[in-house]
């Protein structure tokens, strides 16, 4: 690193990285480099803030062979994804048209039948409806790209033996939480993404599938062997039998799996983008996802209230400490609609991580937002890149301790 760059306040970017960094996030923009450039056709970016103020905003790669990323480049969040879905659904409730310890049935009634008229809000929100299972609703791959479909088969179906305990609801959460939606306010969860989210933030970068003509948001293409080894015939043999397993692994599989629900990752433009998947299928910048979760952190954006100061405290709040029962008994602590983790830099946040490892996170005490996304989903890194939150965090908060006042960051920023 040059002494001009730390003259400046901002930190030297390595070689293939843009953007700009307060000089104390230095070891993070190192890390970001090795472990996210230098991937063919793949990048990535992440933005750290402060109270809403941008420490760092750097990106690199490709989003696609030949197409360098961008600041507005979007990549497929997966379940980092749900974050979003469940913000929707606390605009609501901070506007009074639901109640966390409300039946769902309450407010949709096609829900209220098979056993779930005592299921509330909250324990969708917490994956305790027992409702992860995905072969109970759905065939193949045709029925999962149905999203309409998807919701009118979980409000008719009947809970399963978790119902009240901890189980990651993998792919229906989102149908689940965009059933409810629909039926208070008509809209679809995309509408709602849009709305309640995008349009209040001031920001483009958070779309539910495909953003539309003429948004700046770009979509990186997926990258690497996707889910090819479910096709494999050692795959396909495993999660063909895996589904009857009792525990956790067969809850795992059954909350994942059916034959062929690879394909919707598969091709140019895979299937994925063109549903509306409120667990799985959202399209967000690293800027926006920071933006969204500077907000849920203290509830304001930009000087103007987004959330009330109660139901900020509502989703601060650890519901379950319980083990889940589909990831594997990890301990989860899950948030309404979001989780924290028991490691360094993220036990007393809160937010979502995707598959592939791209998160949102808040860590309100320090006044800190996260947005990590990339494209890279690959067997031969795939454990690393899920667990990427686990090297970012701890050098957020280690670099959120050097930063100059609000002000100094400021101004070195607006200088780059």
């Amino acid at each position: 690193m040059s002494n001009d760059a730390f003259s400046s306040g901002l930190a030297a970017m390595p070689e293939g990285v843009r953007g700009s960094a307060v000089a104390g996030f230095a070891p993070l923009v190192r890390a970001f480099a090795t472990f996210v450039g230098g991937r063919p056709g793949a990048g990535g970016s992440l933005t750290v803030m402060r109270h809403g103020e941008p420490l760092v905003d750097i990106w690199t790669g490709q989003a696609s062979p030949g197409t360098d990323w961008t600041r507005d480049t979007g990549a497929i969040v997966f379940s980092a994804t749900k974050g979003v879905a469940a913000t929707v659904v606390h605009r609501l409730a901070d506007r009074g048209l639901l109640d966390y310890d409300a039946p769902v049935a309450e407010y949709w009634p096609d829900f209220g039948v098979a056993g779930k008229e005592r299921i509330t809000v909250r324990r969708l929100l917490t994956h305790r409806a027992g409702l992860s299972s995905l072969p109970s609703i759905a065939v193949g791959a045709d029925d999962v790209l149905d999203h309409e479909l998807m919701e009118q088969r979980l409000a008719a179906a009947s809970p399963d033996r978790l119902l009240g305990v901890p189980a990651y609801h993998a792919l229906t959460f989102g149908w689940l939480l965009a059933g409810l939606a629909r039926a208070i306010t008509g809209r679809s969860m995309a509408e709602l993404f849009r709305i309640e989210v995008a349009e209040p933030l001031g920001i483009d970068g958070i779309h539910l599938g495909r953003p539309p003509q003429g948004s700046p948001t770009t979509i990186a293409a997926l990258t690497g062997s996707r889910l090819s080894a479910v096709r494999a015939p050692l795959g396909a043999m495993f999660f063909g039998h895996a589904y009857g397993i009792p525990g956790t692994l067969g809850a795992a599989t059954r909350s994942l799996f059916l034959p062929g629900v690879e394909t919707i990752l598969e091709g140019v433009e895979p299937p994925i983008l063109d549903t509306e998947m409120g667990a799985g299928n959202g399209v967000c910048t690293a800027s926006a996802l920071a933006t969204l979760y500077s907000a849920l952190g203290d509830g304001m954006i930009g000087g103007r209230r987004y959330l009330s100061a109660r139901t900020v405290r509502a989703l601060r709040q650890v519901e379950t400490y319980r083990l889940d029962r589909t990831l594997f008994y990890m301990p989860m602590m899950w948030h309404l609609g979001y989780h924290s983790m028991p490691t360094t830099g993220s036990r007393a946040g809160f937010g979502h991580i995707g598959l592939g490892g791209s998160f949102g996170w808040a860590e309100p005490r320090q006044g800190l937002s996260v947005g990590f996304v990339h494209n890279r989903l690959h067997g031969s890194r795939f454990a690393w890149d899920q667990i990427a939150s686990s090297w970012i965090l701890p050098l957020v908060v280690r670099g959120a301790r050097a930063v100059p006042p609000l002000g100094d960051v400021n101004e070195s920023l607006g200088a780059a």
